[in-house]
This record gives structure tokens, sequence and C-alpha cells, in this order.
């Protein structure tokens, strides 16, 4: 059987996951308590993640763990990791949720914002995957799922430095997924579009984007479940909605056409 298909069954295994308190990442960590996991969230705010944790153990009916964690640190991600093999047991999945951006014009954006955006969206990310994955390493067995953005594959005005962001961890978990799958480690790409949770509080400082884009809006807890139910299984990559992959084909295919949907039609900030 590959090590993958083992991961099918979360009952009673260790999933750990980043920027947990909130949107996504809560919503994540809900469906996999609900599959009966031992969930292990992570993030910078400890009451929600406290909370999280809470209906998580009520959802799984298993312990859940709460860790306080600064992924532009990576001492503080090494010492996690550790602490969670000793204390918790060892780490099955490891979703890589954590990430911010900030919908700016290149010419105005901060750029002390884009080098702390790079340190959690890319950094932090290769941090967290490399040290669970020499645990996993050891055991034959585990998955990496990275959750990068379609932003990533098109990319619009004012989300040049988000965009470069998520591009940087689609290629990265491309290069991971070849060189970790002789060691019984799968990793999985996930790239939705946008989602309607806390992270726009940030990004969008007009408060209207969401709004724009009105039928392409995700719902957090359908992405999740469609998240969770492709753990155990060989996909390689998760486009959603599947209209944003046609979408990125078209783009590589005609890209002068792609630049024009991207920067008038689709351009919604």
């Amino acid at each position: 059987m590959q090590s993958y298909k083992i991961l099918k069954n979360l009952c009673n295994r260790v999933v750990l996951i980043t920027g947990a308190s909130s949107g996504l990442g809560e919503q994540v960590a809900y469906a996999v308590a609900k599959k009966g996991a031992i969930v292990v969230v992570c993030a910078r705010r400890l009451n929600k993640l406290q909370d999280v944790a809470a209906t998580c153990r009520h959802l799984s009916g298993r312990q859940a763990f709460a860790y306080q964690l600064d992924l532009k640190q990576p001492n503080q991600i090494e010492k996690l990791v550790n602490d969670v093999e000793e204390n918790v047991g060892p780490i099955d999945v490891v979703i890589n949720n954590a990430g911010f951006g900030l919908m700016e014009n290149v010419l105005e954006f901060e750029m002390d914002v884009a080098e702390e955006m790079f340190k959690v969206n890319v950094l932090g990310l290769m941090y967290m995957t490399k040290y669970a994955a020499l645990k996993m390493a050891q055991r034959k067995r585990g998955l990496v799922v990275n959750i990068a953005s379609s932003a990533g594959k098109i990319a619009t005005p004012k989300a040049a430095i988000y965009a470069a962001t998520k591009a940087a961890v689609i290629s990265y978990s491309n290069a991971l997924r070849l060189e970790v799958k002789p060691l019984g480690i799968h990793v999985l790409t996930v790239n939705p579009g946008p989602i309607r949770t806390d992270f726009f509080d940030f990004a969008d400082k007009s408060g209207k984007y969401l709004e724009k884009v009105g039928d392409f809006v995700l719902n957090p807890e359908i992405v999740a479940t469609r998240i969770v139910s492709a753990i155990g299984t060989n996909k390689r990559e998760l486009n959603i909605p599947g209209i944003l992959e046609v979408a990125h084909h078209l783009y590589e295919a005609c890209p002068r056409l792609g630049d024009y949907f991207a920067g008038q039609v689709f351009n919604k900030k």
C-alpha cells in the first residue's frame, strides 16, 4: 500500500495546522477533528487558539492542543515540532495554512511589510516543512499540505507581492514533492481563490473586494472539506474553484489575452 493511503483514516492521527486561530485554518481544524484526528493548532493569538482547540476536542472526542507560534521565528518552529513529537505524538499531517496579504500598488508598497510577508508566507512554511518532514522521513510516512493561492498562478494588479509569495510556495511544493516521495512523504498544494475570511480585514483596506468578486468568493467550510477529502489520495494539487484552473491554462496558452483579462476584466481591487 502507498504510504499516503494510510492517512485516509485520520482517526488518532496527529494533524498540525498553522494559522488556525480563524478563517480557513480554523475550519480545517474542525474538519479533521470530525474525522477523529488529534489536532494541534498553531498561531500567534493563543486565546483564540484555545477556543479552537476546545471545539476540536468536542468534535473529535480526543485531545487537541494549542501552541502559540510566530512563524517569523525559526527557533520557535523547531521547538514546537520537537515538543509535539515528544509530548503529543508523531506528526502525520502538516497543513501550512498561515499567511497574509495586502492589496497595494508595488510602487507604494512598504518593503518592510513585503519582507514580513515572505518570512511568514514562504520562509515560515519552509522551516515548518523541513522540521516536520525530518521526523516523517524516519517513519516513511507523512503528508505536507501547503496552502498556496490561485494568485500564485494568475497575478493581478495590486497583488504583486502576495502573488510572488504564493508562486514561491507552488514552485517549492513541486520540487519538494519529488524529493520526499522516496521517503514516503506526500505533498499536496492547494490553490484557492478568494475565501470569505478575516484575511481581507488587513488585505483589503477598501473593504469592498469580496463584494466586487461576488460569486467567486468561497465558503471556508467547503474549502476545508475539500482539503480534508484529498488527504489519503494521490492528488498533487487542488484548485478551487475549478474555473480558475481553466483560466490559468488559458493564461499560459494566450499570455497577451491573459494579461488583458487579469488586468482589466478580473481586476476588482
